[in-house]
């Protein structure tokens, strides 16, 4: 009788280790997919902000060389002066990009990962 029921538990213990691991499969996949599902949404927002950012940027630029422009009462050196103003503050982006913008993107990447 005991030779029995120990097959039995054995057999019962089996079957719980077996749904445990299932589930334990299943709700990694659903974890998985879901920390994938909010890098890719949250790549497809800031795709889609640093386009409407790129063009917010280029038409302001365009009305301040435009504007320049007639201040100086030249055109061309509005836009030469808008040039120059944006190459600098390029510069000044080129060289604080190690030690500020990608500490801060690194952060940011990592941030979403473990969310």
């Amino acid at each position: 009788m005991q030779m029995n029921d120990l097959k039995e538990k054995t057999a019962d213990l089996a079957d719980h280790v077996e749904d445990l691991a299932n589930t334990f499969y299943k709700l990694t996949v659903v974890n998985i997919t879901q920390k994938a599902t909010n890098i890719v949404s949250n790549l497809l927002l800031v795709i889609s902000i640093a386009i409407i950012g790129s063009l917010v940027i280029l038409f302001a630029g365009v009305a301040l060389a435009l504007w320049v422009g007639d201040l100086v009462g030249n055109r061309a050196l509005g836009f030469l002066i808008t040039a120059g103003f944006f190459g600098l503050v390029l510069l000044i982006i080129a060289s604080i990009r190690k030690k500020i913008v990608f500490p801060y993107i690194r952060n940011l990447i990592i941030r979403k990962i473990y969310d």
